[in-house]
């Protein structure tokens, strides 16, 4: 709680998140009572190796604008804090670990105008980030934690076989395949996103994340209807991956035993980013 709340300038929510449970500390924007994190605690799990586990890659935290991942970069270096850093050309990120191994990306979009195409496919790169002129855009504004219009803006997944990554993720739930030609990778959108879900395999001799370790237990899929989170139920049920359905939505696994949880929008709550 102290890394999320102190680097990541997260804060205790009312709102518990979509998975119920005990134990769980939801963690969000100050002043907003929607979860983007929720922390549940196993001691004495083992954390992630160097090497990674099949299971997250990482999640990435969206901040709203590019002024703010330039006041969140200067004030990971007033902590101390070594981070990678990347232009992925549709968006500019920063890249750290919790104090468990678990990996994060800090980002900030660029205008969807700028995003380049190749015939259908969007173009996505790793290229050196462009540091002092990020930190230019900061201005003379402090970081204050993490700002009003923050959001979950995608999960990465670390998988052995893209072919069933990607029977999973797009044919059984109905993802709309974005990128195909990056090595190693697929990722995977909704409504013309740069991507909501990334897929690779440079760790696909790694073993699965299992009970004893730090793990992403699940992520949530928030669709805008009702009956649109039906449908994508009823999808993955009829290719032979029947969630369990609850109050809190229905819970499905992919072949890697990554939980994903599926509901609509609650009235006056986030939609899917």
């Amino acid at each position: 709680m102290d890394f999320y709340r102190r680097v990541l300038g997260l804060g205790i929510v009312a709102e518990r998140g979509g998975g119920g449970g005990d134990a769980g500390v939801p963690l969000g924007v100050p002043g907003d009572s929607a979860p983007l994190v929720e922390l549940r605690e196993q001691p004495g799990a083992a954390p992630v190796p160097r090497a990674g586990r099949l299971g997250l890659y990482h999640f990435a935290v969206l901040l709203p604008d590019r002024a703010s991942l330039g006041r969140f970069v200067r004030h990971l270096a007033e902590l101390g804090i070594r981070a990678g850093m990347a232009d992925h050309l549709v968006s500019e990120a920063i890249y750290l670990s919790d104090p468990d191994g678990l990996r994060i990306e800090v980002y900030a979009d660029r205008p969807r105008s700028l995003w380049r195409r190749r015939g259908r496919e969007l173009l996505m790169t790793t290229e050196p980030l462009d540091l002092p002129n990020l930190l230019d855009a900061a201005g003379g504004e402090e970081w204050r934690g993490a700002p009003v219009g923050t959001a979950i803006g995608h999960v990465h997944l670390s998988v052995d076989d893209l072919e069933r990554a990607d029977a999973f993720y797009h044919s059984a739930l109905g993802f709309d395949r974005v990128v195909w030609s990056y090595p190693g990778a697929l990722f995977f959108s909704a409504g013309g996103y740069h991507h909501h879900l990334g897929t690779n395999v440079w760790a696909r001799d790694a073993r699965p994340a299992g009970e004893g370790d730090a793990r992403l237990l699940e992520w949530e899929l928030i669709l805008p209807t009702p009956g649109e989170a039906a449908g994508a139920v009823e999808s993955l049920s009829s290719a032979g991956w029947p969630p369990d359905r609850g109050p809190d939505g229905a819970l499905a696994r992919d072949p890697w035993g990554v939980g994903v949880r599926i509901r609509a929008a609650r009235a006056g709550g986030p939609g899917p980013g």
